[in-house]
């Protein structure tokens, strides 16, 4: 299975290395950190996209961020699954590598923790993000903000689930950004 995933993203990296051009798939695939109150720990995007135009596309980002130390909350471990549809502009010239970008996204937060080797689940929350960075070439550099709203724990606990994320990627199709 795995080699067959390999093999589907290397056909699809090398049939469009062209131009970034509306219609063609692209796939990104983000790692990072993210920032929380009361601890930090890492998060992983897998995005695939569809180009609406030559700057702009829409996607499904299937992301995962894991937290340690929610010092806040007394949560040892707290993590979130996201699936979120998105949107992304980007400020390209044709004659450049490189691409500024804005974006954002809405959809659904799967929400859970561990607090003293017990598990909690703390429900699902629909939230967005707002998003913005550089690619330059196939690499990816994002800064983005999850909003997702507090969980509401027993004995009047609560979780604060919003977070900063940074991370660095790369993405697999879509073509280049210089023609």
């Amino acid at each position: 299975m795995k080699k067959l995933l390999c093999i589907a993203f290397l056909i699809l990296g090398v049939t469009s290395l062209n131009a970034q051009e509306k219609g063609k798939v692209r796939v990104g695939m983000d790692l990072g950190w993210a920032f929380a109150s009361g601890g930090g720990g890492l998060l992983f995007d897998l995005e695939p996209k569809y180009n609406l135009t030559d700057n702009s596309n829409v996607g499904l980002r299937i992301g995962v961020a894991a937290r340690l130390g929610n010092i806040e909350s007394d949560i040892d471990v707290d993590a979130n699954i996201s699936f979120l549809g998105t949107y992304d502009y980007y400020f390209n010239n044709e004659n450049s590598s490189s691409a500024p970008f804005v974006g954002g996204g809405l959809g659904l937060f799967v929400l859970g923790g561990s607090t003293d080797g017990d598990d909690v689940f703390a429900g699902n929350q629909v939230g967005g993000l707002i998003r913005g960075g550089i690619e330059l070439g196939k690499l990816r550099l994002a800064l983005e903000y999850n909003i997702i709203p507090k969980s509401e724990l027993a004995m009047g606990r609560s979780i604060e689930n919003s977070y900063l994320g940074a991370s660095i990627g790369f993405y697999l199709g879509g073509g280049k950004w210089k023609k």
